[in-house]
């Protein structure tokens, strides 16, 4: 059964699971911001803070004798402590938590771990107290503290103290003293301290004030008489408790530093109780208590640890002699989500440097650890049953830069990014995608050298080293084969710049080997050699693969041939897609060629790199290695070095081909709406296809971009309008590489085979024109893609434009024009008559005769004279069984009288049906657009009541935007005006 990763059991506490560890400043808290309400909350609320406290066997005791002092009870009770440790041991805290327990006194007893101190002190409650604090390091003598006005301007310590604790009357009583910076005597503290309240005084970072104000008003000396009054008149009270800490780290002190700090020190001692705050073994339980919603070791973890002990034994003899394997289960669930090398590598090899943090050192770096492997664990799916060295986040540069600073030094900085994290291309991590499967999937590369930089102390010392044991124990685990870590260190010898091994044992250095001169050779390398090396590279690898044509690095429109054809054109690499002029480019490309427009527009993918910064760095690097392998045999290299020189060679060549596959992995081609759309590919690599050309047609293949193969309806569906007698095959060709509106035939032959299959399904017919007539004509038969020629010369027909000229055309029926006639009695008029066949085209007419029902007609004219009869009669044309009709009316016109002079104003008018109709001639004119699908009506309800009239005139001009408006349509169209003897002249 799989175990469970150690995120999924326990939880971290709320910013390291949003990835957002608090600055190494959340582990130093001033004294001053805690009574300012403006540290962090887990400091400045007292319920969080004792939650957050581990209370070991030092605060503990510091804790209770405290609350016994401030009852009043003075035996087993110190009133003074002096607090020592390393530099960020934990004294502040310390201090901060007597400032809690002052502060809220009984209502403290609410609070985690309260009711111990008090069972300890053996008291009921604890006394508020007044609370005096002094930080050293906030605290300046200079300018003071306090405006004058609101409040007193304080210049001295003990000015401050007076004020925190008596206000501005407890000021007054010192102000003398304050302002002639001469400490008080024990009478003055007197006056300033009720006998009968209980005081909590606070010194922290002592060291610091003494240091900045030792040549200033003689403040050093007069600070040191200060205190060693206040400690003895402390001393003197029963309900006064006095805590002061010193820094004792020497990276810190110079030689006057020192001198008053054993000063200090020893007066301290001799009148308090000196307390060493670092809490051992208790450390562990501080970091779970700090780093995690901690309540205890869960039940889930029992089971895992179970699997490591089970490990352990069966590995003991290959454990180091530090670890007691009898204890194994002790220890880990003492440790647990954390191996136990992890934290005693800070008691082992760690405690002894002189810039190492002891409490807030390591706080701070493992907040930093368990925030990246905690939110890792989700977003990657690590499932990492322990947090371990191996698996420290060394490619995080928040991490390294912590690390180095308790290391005291970053020049181990080079080393870890090249052989360990933090690059993407250190060797740990690409030898580990390059292992096997189960190394790869244990990041078994990556663990070991991990192990060896923290277990060697950085290579820092030379004495200090990771044995085999060590690196074995810190990577085991219960599913792990450890047989591999052998060949893994073998590896990482064979590969690393850094690292250097002897006798088993392992160190990173911060001298290089080979690599020193590999550097040298490659900051030497020339940018033209390196363009030509890259360029040279990218053709290689775009050259293998799919048949179609390769535009390689054009700077011109008119280096871009315009050709119905697919076309991959290839960009040079430092044309990054992010920069304008490279989309300006592309865009003139696409729509021009030299001084025209660009026809086969559609047929054009661009493949675009991201980035050349990759590409020029693995060509510098195969190019310094060829060049040291030119100077193998005067620079003396042994066998050894002459392979390694040549793997490298190998290896960076394989790295600049790899990364031609990553950097060209945008492809930009017109999209249906005729805009440049781009489409990133994602992380691609050589191993996915035969070639970075074929991945890439594949791709679009799959999204219908490109075809190997055309539907035959595609080319029904979006039939041009214009072309109902026939489509040429060429410009069928044409239109797919110019319009984006059709997906792109992979072969231009394709459409062969296209019309070839629309043919013989019936849905196309194939056609050649000769005098009016289709010859051949080839529709609903077998075709062979072969016969199909590319040409003007033939076309394509709709399956239902096809059926019409299969079938005899007949004729079904007939309209006689103009369908409703209104005319005198005696006048005379010609009808026509039209014919349309069973497709609904006009056809001529056979045999054609005219009969009435008034007036006579000429059968076979149709011209139409009316007697004096008026009525309505009908006029019908037949042809054969054919019979059309139209609607005849004769009626007498009235003309209207016009009135002569002297006739009424009423404006009466008679009527003389004997005067002829007026002989005024009308003219009409019209001028509008019409409707391509109402040209039919136009004709047949309006021009066709003129048609007759020899002074009918009807001008006709068109304009039209087309995409797919080919030179070769033009000529078409052109052609179709000639023969209709029509002025083709037209823009």
């Amino acid at each position: 059964m799989a175990l469970k990763a150690w995120h999924q059991i326990i939880t971290p506490r709320e910013d390291l699971r949003e990835n957002k560890p608090l600055d190494a400043s959340e582990f130093a808290v001033h004294l001053d911001h805690v009574r300012a309400g403006t540290a962090p909350v887990d400091y400045v609320d007292p319920e969080r803070f004792f939650q957050r406290t581990y209370l070991t066997q030092t605060l503990l005791d510091m804790a209770a004798q405290t609350v016994r002092r401030l009852n009043g009870i003075t035996t087993e009770t110190s009133p003074v402590f002096n607090l020592t440790t390393q530099f960020g041991g934990g004294k502040t805290h310390s201090l901060t938590m007597l400032y809690h327990l002052a502060k809220c006194g009984t209502k403290a007893l609410d609070y985690q771990g309260i009711g111990e101190v008090v069972r300890k002190a053996g008291v009921a409650d604890i006394p508020v107290a007044k609370v005096g604090i002094f930080v050293g390091t906030e605290f300046g003598s200079v300018s003071g503290r306090g405006d004058g006005i609101n409040e007193p301007n304080r210049k001295t310590p003990w000015g401050e103290l007076a004020y925190q604790i008596g206000e501005a009357a407890g000021y007054e009583l010192i102000r003398q003293h304050d302002e002639s910076f001469t400490p008080p005597s024990g009478d003055d503290l007197k006056q300033l301290f009720d006998p009968n309240t209980p005081y909590l005084l606070l010194y922290d970072e002592l060291l610091n004030y003494v240091s900045r104000h030792r040549h200033y008003k003689d403040l050093a000396a007069q600070f040191y008489n200060f205190l060693q009054t206040l400690t003895e008149f402390v001393r003197s009270r029963s309900n006064i408790v006095l805590a002061v800490s010193i820094p004792a780290s020497e990276m810190e002190m110079n030689a006057e530093d020192q001198a008053d700090y054993d000063r200090f020190k020893k007066m301290l001692d001799r009148l308090g109780k000196p307390l060493f705050m670092s809490a051992g073994k208790e450390t562990t339980e501080i970091i779970r208590r700090r780093l995690f919603e901690w309540q205890g070791l869960p039940p889930e973890a029992k089971p895992i640890i179970g699997q490591y002990v089970n490990w352990v034994q069966e590995h003991r003899s290959q454990l180091p002699g530090t670890f007691n394997a009898d204890a194994a289960r002790e220890q880990f669930e003492a440790t647990y989500p954390f191996h136990p090398q992890v934290l005693s590598l800070f008691e082992r090899k760690w405690q002894s440097l002189p810039r190492f943090q002891q409490t807030r050192g390591v706080l701070r770096l493992l907040a930093l650890w368990v925030a990246r492997a905690y939110n890792d664990g989700y977003q990657r799916g690590l499932k990492d049953t322990l947090i371990s060295l191996g698996t420290a986040p060394l490619d995080d540069q928040n991490f390294r830069a912590a690390v180095f600073g308790q290391l005291g030094e970053d020049r181990l900085e080079a080393a870890v990014t090249t052989d360990i994290a933090g690059k993407a291309d250190s060797h740990a991590i690409r030898m580990d995608a390059e292992a096997i499967e189960s190394v790869r999937k244990s990041r078994l590369n990556r663990k070991c050298a991990t192990i060896i930089f923290f277990e060697s102390n950085g290579g820092q010392t030379g004495q200090v080293q990771a044995s085999i044991p060590e690196i074995k124990f810190n990577v085991g685990e219960p599913d792990l084969d450890i047989g591999h870590v052998d060949s893994v260190l073998q590896t990482l010898l064979d590969n690393c710049y850094y690292l250097t091994g002897n006798n088993n044992k392992f160190k990173f250095s911060t001298q290089e080997n080979l690599i020193k001169r590999f550097t040298d050779r490659k900051a030497s390398i020339a940018a033209p050699a390196i363009n030509e090396l890259v360029e040279a590279e990218v053709r290689k690898v775009f050259e293998k693969g799919a048949g179609i044509e390769r535009i390689y690095f054009p700077e011109r429109n008119n280096q871009v041939t315009d050709r119905p054809a697919l076309s991959l054109v290839v960009m040079h690499p430092s044309k990054k897609l992010s920069y304008p002029e490279t989309k300006a480019l592309l865009e003139d490309i696409v729509r021009n060629n030299s001084q025209t427009t660009r026809t086969f527009k559609s047929g054009l993918l661009f493949c675009v790199a991201d980035d050349d910064s990759q590409l020029r760095e693995d060509a510098r690097k195969k190019l310094a290695w060829e060049a040291i392998q030119d100077d193998a045999a005067d620079l003396r290299f042994d066998e050894e070095q002459r392979k390694q020189i040549a793997a490298n060679i190998k290896r960076a060549g394989n790295d600049l081909v790899e990364n031609v596959w990553k950097s060209y992995r945008t492809l930009v081609y017109l999209d249906r709406d005729n805009v440049l759309q781009e489409e990133n590919l994602g992380l691609i690599h050589s191993s996915q296809s035969r070639s970075l050309p074929d991945y890439m047609i594949s791709h679009l293949l799959s999204k219908g971009e490109v075809v190997e193969d055309l539907a035959p309806t595609l080319l029904v569906r979006n039939w041009p309008p214009a072309f109902v007698d026939g489509w040429s095959i060429r410009n069928v060709r044409d239109t797919l590489y110019a319009s984006p509106k059709f997906p792109r035939p992979l072969k231009a032959d394709s459409i062969r085979h296209t019309i070839a299959k629309g043919v013989s399904n019936g849905l196309l017919a194939y056609v050649g024109k000769v005098n009016g007539r289709y010859e051949p004509f080839l529709f609903n038969q077998p075709l062979q893609a072969a016969d199909v020629e590319l040409s003007d010369d033939m076309y394509i027909l709709t399956a239902t434009e096809a059926q019409k000229h299969k079938e005899p055309r007949r004729l079904v029926t007939l309209k006689v024009v103009p369908p409703s006639y209104t005319t005198e009695p005696g006048q005379s008029y010609t009808f026509m008559a039209r014919g349309y066949d069973q497709h609904g085209d006009e056809i001529i007419i056979d045999d054609l005769t005219w009969e009435t029902t008034s007036g006579t007609i000429d059968p076979q004219t149709g011209k139409l004279t009316v007697g004096q009869d008026i009525g309505t009669y009908r006029i019908t044309a037949r042809s054969g069984s054919i019979v059309g009709t139209a609607t005849l009316t004769v009626e007498k016109r009235v003309q209207p009288v016009v009135a002569e002079p002297g006739n009424s104003a009423s404006g009466t008018q008679t009527t003389n049906n004997s005067e002829k109709p007026s002989s005024a001639t009308k003219k009409v004119s019209w001028s509008n657009q019409v409707e391509p699908k109402k040209w039919n009506v136009l004709y047949t309800k309006v021009l066709a009541k003129l048609v007759n009239n020899p002074n009918l005139k009807i001008k006709v001009s068109f304009e039209v935007e087309d995409d797919t408006l080919t030179d070769q349509k033009i000529e078409e169209i052109r052609a179709a005006l000639k023969e209709m003897g029509m002025d083709d002249a037209f823009k």
